[in-house]
């Protein structure tokens, strides 16, 4: 099963992948989770400085994610779309082609989790941009992308509250 986990920055999804990393359920997945800090040192812009080739680095690593059988990760097509979308340096007919290329993808993921921010603090770990009206406009990119290509969703479920709770509600969603 390929599950991703998209939303904006900061609402705990990598948390949550490294939580479901140690449950027994999940032994024979492989996990993978935030590299931002890796590809800014190979040069990478990323967040409001992001170019198209970096979101075509970014593109390529969710389609690496999407090639293994049993596959859990952090960001999502969904996620890359938002960025790309949002991006200063990138023109709105250039991200629109974009979108529609990268969301060809979306079907492989068998299950996606939105998570939600609400009622969860902006961290800064010293990669992500932790600009409050950035994080909510990606939010909403996201919210509007999930619309927009929903039909191309196997399955979909909201998530939110605290990590356990959303341990429980990934769970039942997937009836485990």
């Amino acid at each position: 099963m390929k599950i991703g986990f998209c939303g904006t920055m900061s609402v705990g999804k990598t948390t949550l992948v490294n939580a479901l990393k140690e449950l027994p359920e999940f032994k024979d997945y492989k996990f993978a989770t935030e590299r931002s800090k890796y590809l800014m040192e190979l040069g990478i812009p990323l967040n409001t400085d992001s170019t198209l080739k970096g979101q075509c680095v970014f593109l390529a690593e969710r389609a690496t994610e999407l090639m293994h059988e049993n596959i859990i990760t952090d960001r999502t097509i969904i996620d890359i779309i938002a960025f790309t979308k949002a991006a200063k340096s990138i023109n709105y007919h250039d991200a629109d082609d974009f979108a529609q290329l990268a969301s060809r993808l979306i079907s492989e993921y068998d299950y996606i989790f939105y998570i939600s921010p609400e009622g969860v603090d902006m961290e800064d770990n010293g990669v992500r941009e932790t600009d409050l009206e950035y994080r909510a406009l990606i939010d909403v990119i996201i919210q509007n992308n999930i619309t927009r290509f929903r039909h191309k969703f196997k399955n979909y479920a909201v998530i939110q509250g605290s990590t356990e709770e959303r341990i429980k509600a990934v769970k039942e969603a997937l009836s485990l």
